[in-house]
């Protein structure tokens, strides 16, 4: 179970904020922050970053699955939305919403350990998916850029593709930078000069 995480938690029913800061503690966690808006909820994380969020969805100003949508825009951490209702609409806005985790009350200490160690799993699992997407479509963006230097380079010296591809990798070595940053300069040289890419 991940303990000692930073939690923040909304509610605009008192006894449910003070539910959580009675049980959280329990569990090894901190709550660092109450909300009886969704509003109050967005303005105390902005302040203070909690590892993890805890929200009713039916609050003043800002509902749950709003203010789940502003922190991720913010910065991305994981939600677990609480409802007194089970309802089909509000889970469908929920996985659209970044939410990792939902609970129906009455929340049970027994469902909440899980709910926590769940949502900080699944969140852990879905950035790692978004660095990986993100680092894969840097490579094929950098591939283009090194496809463009090897074009310039064969057209200006007749050299054939994998001459010009050992030429950039020794260009890259001698000069100490990463290919990408060569095959840039070979190609801003040549747009700057004019050529036809």
């Amino acid at each position: 179970m991940n303990t000692g995480l930073k939690i923040a938690v909304a509610d605009d029913e008192v006894d449910m904020r003070d539910y959580f800061q009675k049980m959280l503690p329990l569990l090894g966690h901190q709550v660092v922050s109450t909300a009886a808006t969704g509003r109050e909820l967005v303005d105390n994380c902005r302040r203070s970053p909690p590892d993890l969020v805890i929200t009713d969805i039916k609050m003043p100003e800002l509902d749950g699955i709003d203010a789940a949508v502003e922190l991720y825009k913010i910065h991305p951490l994981p939600v677990i939305l609480v409802s007194a209702y089970h309802d089909a609409d509000l889970i469908v806005r929920a996985e659209s919403g970044h939410v990792m985790s939902y609970l129906v009350k009455p929340i049970k200490q027994a469902d909440l350990e899980p709910a926590i160690a769940l949502a900080v799993h699944r969140f852990s699992h879905f950035q790692s998916l978004r660095k990986e997407a993100s680092d894969l479509r840097q490579a094929l963006a950098d591939r283009k850029v090194i496809e463009r230097a090897k074009g310039v380079l064969m057209n200006r010296t007749g050299m054939t593709e994998p001459e010009a591809f050992r030429r950039l990798q020794k260009l890259a070595s001698e000069k100490n930078k990463k290919l990408i940053e060569i095959a840039t300069m070979i190609v801003t040289a040549e747009e700057a000069m004019g050529g036809v890419l």
